[in-house]
């Protein structure tokens, strides 16, 4: 999920590194496995409900998107070569989560695997912009190659 991501990040001081470890055990990010979000009969999952609104990182792959250039994909816990937007015998999984980008980015191999951190959101909601209906969510998401 896209190479205007990947900078090189800003080099350390001996102080600035010392002042993160002091902040680390007050900053957490829960990690989400896709599958952990669903309780039986597509109920969510206590798990789900309990990280609602909060920031998440999960792993998964970047479903072929309909154009070269996204600020929305839908993330998978398995690679899927072929867009089901544009093949009609093509069946979502039941697994997917929709992720909105800050901005837009240029769409990756369906094959690389990914690290997503964004804001969980729960509840079926249809996107106004693009009339895409989710159950799962993650906003103000930022991926890099896992």
């Amino acid at each position: 999920m896209g190479d205007a991501l990947f900078r090189s990040p800003p080099c350390l001081t001996r102080r600035a590194l010392v002042g993160l470890a002091c902040l680390s055990p007050f900053v957490s990010l829960a990690h989400a496995a896709v599958a952990e979000l669903w309780a039986e009969a597509s109920e969510f999952s206590e798990r789900a409900k309990q990280l609602a609104g909060k920031p998440v990182e999960m792993r998964g792959y970047m479903a072929p998107p309909l154009k070269p250039e996204v600020d929305f994909f839908v993330l998978t816990s398995l690679p899927m070569a072929v867009c089901p937007f544009c093949d009609s015998a093509a069946a979502w999984p039941e697994d997917i989560v929709l992720v909105f980008l800050n901005r837009p980015v240029r769409a990756i191999a369906y094959d690389r695997l990914l690290v997503v951190n964004g804001t969980l959101q729960i509840g079926t909601e249809t996107d106004a912009a693009t009339g895409f209906v989710s159950r799962v969510r993650l906003r103000d998401s930022k991926y890099a190659r896992a």
